[in-house]
């Protein structure tokens, strides 16, 4: 149920994130005007703006004009549905034990938390379509993102009485903007001042985590990153120097961190015979 509800809500956000990854680096407002047909500007009726199911029920055209609707809306719509479907399901354990505490706070504090990860799956989904699109990651999204994620991890920290967490965090999103600052600053061009910027906001979740969960997850991206590029090139997608936008690779690296980097750490010392 949880899981249902969950993705029921991601694809209403993921249908907003279609918006946004259109307007925002156009530099256009995100709520006026309402969405519209772009070939012939009729107005998209409310029964026609449901997640998914519009799209298939018009079989991918407009319903004034026939244009055709491009596959990538529903397939945001759905990505975020199964994201937010997936973070949800990641932090089920985490809140069934604040309701059995039967602590308020603490069940505040864990729904806030999911509130939390939720936001940074949207913005994630957001930032690595939009940087893949431009080779940007705009301001517009991820100053505020700084903002909502930090003020909503404060709260939480405030009701479960958790100073050093905020505190892990606050110092993972300092470090990691330093880190990418330090590479961008070595080597000119390697590192868009974009990709240090969001490095302070995946830190400051990834600290939140924990340290294993910030040195995953930061060197996460560069794994990630390189991988993608063999393939790439292996492709003949891209050539050598040829720019690939460092972004969903943060990101994704970000990800396995935040939801498996206790454990790779703990593997990794095991094998090492650390542990």
């Amino acid at each position: 149920m949880v899981a249902v509800l969950a993705a029921v809500f991601g694809s209403l956000i993921g249908s907003f994130l279609n918006v946004v990854v259109f307007r925002v680096p156009a530099g256009r407002s995100v709520v006026s005007p309402p969405s519209a047909c772009p070939a012939c500007g009729a107005g998209i009726r409310s029964f026609d703006n449901i997640p998914v199911v519009s799209w298939l029920v018009l079989r991918g055209r407009c319903r004034d004009c026939g244009a055709p609707i491009s596959a990538r809306y529903p397939s945001v719509e759905l990505v975020t549905a199964l994201g937010f479907a997936a973070v949800a399901l990641w932090r089920l354990p985490s809140l069934e034990a604040a309701i059995a505490s039967e602590s308020a706070a603490r069940i505040a504090g864990s729904l806030l938390e999911l509130a939390a990860y939720l936001f940074l799956a949207a913005v994630s989904i957001a930032l690595a379509l939009i940087d893949l699109d431009t080779h940007r990651l705009p301001d517009r999204i991820v100053l505020p993102a700084y903002v909502v994620g930090g003020g909503l991890l404060t709260v939480v920290a405030v009701l479960n009485a958790d100073g050093w967490g905020l505190l892990r965090a606050l110092i993972g999103a300092a470090a990691a903007f330093l880190f990418y600052l330090v590479l961008g600053l070595v080597k000119p061009g390697a590192m868009g001042f974009g990709d240090v910027k969001l490095a302070g906001l995946l830190g400051l979740y990834l600290g939140w985590v924990g340290w294993s969960a910030l040195v995953i997850g930061i060197f996460g991206g560069f794994i990630v990153g390189g991988i993608l590029a063999l393939v790439l090139l292996a492709a003949r997608r891209v050539s050598v120097g040829g720019g690939i936008p460092f972004g969903p690779s943060m990101l994704a690296g970000a990800w396995i961190g935040l939801v498996a980097g206790p454990a790779i750490w703990n593997g990794y010392l095991a094998f090492a015979g650390l542990a």
